[in-house]
């Protein structure tokens, strides 16, 4: 039987996406695959894009390093961002992962365990992980990366984005040889001097643009659909939903489509969400419930069985994100494993 709610994905439009920002970066793309590539499917997506060549790619935890070292073979270079924790240094050496170091306790357990190729992480003013510049180590062996994160992109006005690209530039001197990462999906919008020798991407891969906002340089790859359950007429005075969320004022029509907050539609979506049905955006009115919404097709030819898209090519990712007061990544990552993933591509 068909799932009411599918989560499809393009992985022709991933490709493209990918090329995108080759074309914008102008040097390497090391796609971030982290959080099941962002919940999309680390798998399929790291296979796609290791067809388009990518070699390098970037995941959060161990585990997921581990299942893409699995399923992709030992070619590509697989970077934990999380770095060496606790005493998981052998099992990263045994399966040929890459550990971001943090501090230094993550590198002399590195180097305790027989060390091997790794990469470092410099803190340059957002106070998450990495070394601090003047606490950084002397270069080592089997150090083939070194790489920052920048606190600001999506805000390319503001001075940190400068000012973290200088202290990471200051940094990265005594590291002659080594691979500099400095960009990520907003940095490779910032321009070719924040570039260095390769970026990270991770959302706009999946088609979300700059500055949270849709970029016609990127496709659509994710597309999450509901299909319409009942439609019915709801006569004035009447309310919608849990706690009279919405009552109308004249009478309605309203379409209760299969997807709800247990699916990954964040309740914050109403009263300013849409989704695109019978052609054209409709507004989802009352509560989001766990397993449905309700949509007002007033004036509009919809019926049972309909399938209503919540975000893709005819709904973006970002405007999906603003509506729900949300970023495109909390969006993405929030689609439940209720609902399948399609591919396509």
């Amino acid at each position: 039987m068909p799932s009411l709610a599918t989560l499809s994905v393009d992985l022709n439009a991933l490709a493209h996406n990918f090329h995108a920002l080759e074309a914008i970066a102008r040097v390497p793309v090391h796609p971030v695959v982290k959080a099941d590539a962002y919940g999309l499917g680390a798998i399929p997506v790291a296979r796609r894009l290791m067809a388009e060549g990518a070699r390098t790619f970037f995941v959060a935890r161990a585990s997921g390093g581990f299942a893409l070292r699995e399923a992709l073979g030992p070619e590509p270079v697989i970077h934990v961002l999380d770095g060496c924790v606790g005493d998981g240094a052998p099992a990263l050496i045994a399966a040929g992962l890459s550990p971001i170091l943090n501090h230094g306790d993550q590198l002399a357990a590195w180097r305790a365990a027989g060390g091997g190729a790794c990469g470092l992480q410099i803190d340059t003013g957002m106070n998450r992980l990495g070394f601090r510049p003047e606490e950084a180590p002397e270069p080592f062996p089997g150090l083939g990366l070194v790489m920052s994160h920048l606190a600001c992109a999506d805000t390319p006005d503001t001075p940190m984005n400068r000012q973290q690209r200088d202290a990471f530039a200051t940094a990265v001197q005594r590291y002659p040889g080594v691979v500099r990462s400095f960009a990520n999906s907003g940095g490779v919008f910032l321009g070719p001097d924040f570039g260095f020798d390769a970026v990270r991407p991770g959302i706009s891969l999946y088609g979300s643009g700059p500055e949270g906002r849709p970029d016609a340089r990127l496709k659509a790859v994710a597309t999450f659909m509901a299909e319409v359950l009942q439609v019915r007429d709801v006569p004035v005075g009447e309310s919608v939903g849990y706690s009279q969320g919405f009552r109308a004022e004249t009478p309605r029509r309203i379409a209760v489509c299969a997807a709800g907050y247990a699916d990954g539609v964040l309740r914050s979506t109403s009263p300013w969400g849409a989704v695109w049905l019978g052609g054209a955006l409709r507004s989802i009115v009352g509560r989001v419930s766990m397993d449905v919404i309700a949509v007002d097709v007033t004036g509009t030819d919809v019926a049972v069985g309909d399938r209503a898209e919540l975000f893709g090519a005819n709904r973006s990712l970002d405007e999906a994100a603003t509506a729900a007061g949300t970023i495109a990544y909390e969006l993405l990552t929030s689609v439940t494993p209720r609902v399948p993933r399609v591919f396509s591509g």
